[in-house]
């Protein structure tokens, strides 16, 4: 007599073959565990605290959280509309194997490379990051004055200990991500409770919620009200991240759309009480956005707290994104398995291997590590050619979420949903989650600085364009001939995986 637990894991694997996959990694995940590594990745406590000085020069705390509020809705019916075709398809491919079954292989292929080139640059930007705030830290502690070449070095070594962990298994990751969530709300509790405690003068609710600032060199206050809007924008990416796992989560078809969307609902709320805390704890705007940390909430700290409590907040921020990015490295290993298993990339015999003894994608979550050091390898020389990697990560995750969705709006009553649906509301909120992705992935491409110069250019669009040029230039030299979404390994492609593994 099966186990529920069992069952659950053979239906699970029966709604894989189904698509044409067979079942190879381990199915450890649970629907918390799934929720957790969205969560983790979005993590509020890296995205709103690294962005957290350009929303102080880009519309300022009414702009701060106003923005926080309608992009965190926006995101929220995006992600519910992407749930539901994940419940209709719950594999590592994530959105690329969506688009391909919906809408045919060039859609499949033109998503796969959006979102993997995503993956790698939301990888690069976290973990650079965590490598900066560690360098701020240092400064506080040690005195250490941090350069760009030591920054790097940080950077570097947090990719390799992401990478060793993730090689562990998906228990350990289930594990860590587990604790990341208790981690960023009991942070979020911590931070906001300690400045709101603290014995010093604090912002009226009027400049919290209503102040306006703008040095962002444009006089249109919509135009700054749409640039300030990042701080939210490039924080709401990276849920996609419970689809990627779906192959490791039981009961997957119903855990991975909860996932999702139980990640941005709780990540909006938890985001705008923090944002709402550090704005009310300030205490010179000024000083805080010209800090000699280059790190504002930092600066807030020392301001409220001096050196010894500004020092354990930012320990508690930078846990933080070190949880971040090692949640992005286990979602982007698994795209790429997924990705390599359809011969979409270069030795797709190497990165589709899956280690017996762990049931990992061993290969997949080194090639998860190299090339985001690779990407942020021109932030040595130049700060503007490593922000036009970086932003890929936005650019190219989220149109990668809206291309499922149109397709599966386009396919009409053909499209057969899963378990988990939004019934007769798929195809109103749909339409409006489509338009808002065009939408902010446009606002994601406008100047933000002014006057544009090489060093304040808004790289986001030509990054984009590269991309998809790299998707196109690939699909007709490699991509028709040798892609398969659900291509079956011959005898001598397993023979050649288990000399890799």
């Amino acid at each position: 007599m099966l186990s529920s637990r069992s069952e659950a894991i053979a239906h699970d694997d029966a709604v894989l073959a189904q698509l044409g996959i067979k079942a190879e990694l381990s199915r450890k995940m649970g629907v918390f565990g799934n929720f957790a590594i969205s969560f983790s990745v979005i993590c509020i406590l890296a995205g709103g605290m690294s962005l957290f000085g350009f929303g102080l020069g880009h519309g300022g705390p009414a702009v701060m959280l106003g923005s926080w509020v309608v992009i965190g809705f926006m995101t929220l019916l995006v992600g519910v509309c992407l749930a539901d075709v994940v419940s209709a398809y719950p594999t590592s491919g994530g959105p690329y194997f969506m688009a391909d079954k919906l809408g045919g292989p060039r859609w499949g292929w033109m998503t796969g490379w959006l979102n993997l080139l995503g993956l790698w640059g939301a990888i690069a930007g976290i973990d650079y990051g965590a490598a900066a705030f560690i360098g701020a830290f240092a400064q506080l502690q040690w005195d250490i004055t941090p350069t760009g070449t030591t920054t790097m070095g940080i950077f570097g070594c947090i990719l390799l200990v992401h990478g060793l962990l993730n090689v562990c298994g998906v228990r350990l990751v289930t594990v860590l991500n587990s604790i990341s969530v208790w981690w960023q709300l009991g942070g979020v509790t911590l931070i906001v409770g300690t400045l709101a405690l603290a014995p010093v003068q604090h912002r009226s609710p009027d400049f919290v919620f209503t102040r306006f600032v703008n040095d962002s060199g444009f006089s249109n206050p919509l135009y700054v009200c749409l640039i300030g809007s990042l701080i939210a924008g490039y924080t709401f990416c990276g849920y996609d991240a419970s689809s990627h796992v779906a192959e490791e989560t039981t009961k997957a078809q119903t855990s991975a759309p909860k996932g999702i969307v139980h990640a941005i609902t709780v990540s909006w709320i938890a985001g705008f009480i923090l944002l709402a805390g550090m704005l009310s704890a300030i205490q010179d705007y000024k000083g805080t956005q010209n800090t000699a940390t280059g790190v504002p909430p930092a600066q807030i700290f020392l301001d409220v707290l001096g050196n010894v409590g500004a020092k354990a907040l930012l320990l508690v921020v930078i846990i933080a994104m070190l949880f971040c990015g090692n949640a992005e490295v286990a979602a982007a290993s698994r795209m790429i398995y997924a990705f390599s298993r359809s011969r979409a990339l270069p030795r797709w015999q190497t990165f589709r291997s899956v280690s017996p003894r762990s049931k990992t994608p061993v290969p997949a979550v080194w090639l998860a590590v190299v090339m985001p050091f690779l990407l942020a390898l021109p932030a040595l020389w130049s700060p503007a050619a490593y922000g036009a990697i970086t932003a890929i990560n936005a650019v190219g995750m989220t149109p990668a979420y809206g291309i499922p969705v149109y397709l599966a709006l386009r396919k009409g009553d053909a499209y057969v949903p899963g378990p988990w649906t939004l019934g007769r509301w798929r195809r109103p909120i749909g339409w409006i989650a489509v338009i808002y992705v065009v939408v902010i992935t446009v606002v994601f491409c406008l100047p933000q600085t002014s006057p544009v110069t090489a060093e304040t250019f808004n790289y986001a669009g030509v990054t984009l364009a590269v991309a998809l040029g790299i998707a196109w230039l690939t699909w007709i030299t490699r991509g028709r001939r040798d892609y398969q979404l659900t291509a079956h390994t011959t005898a001598a492609d397993q023979a050649s995986m288990k000399e890799i593994v």
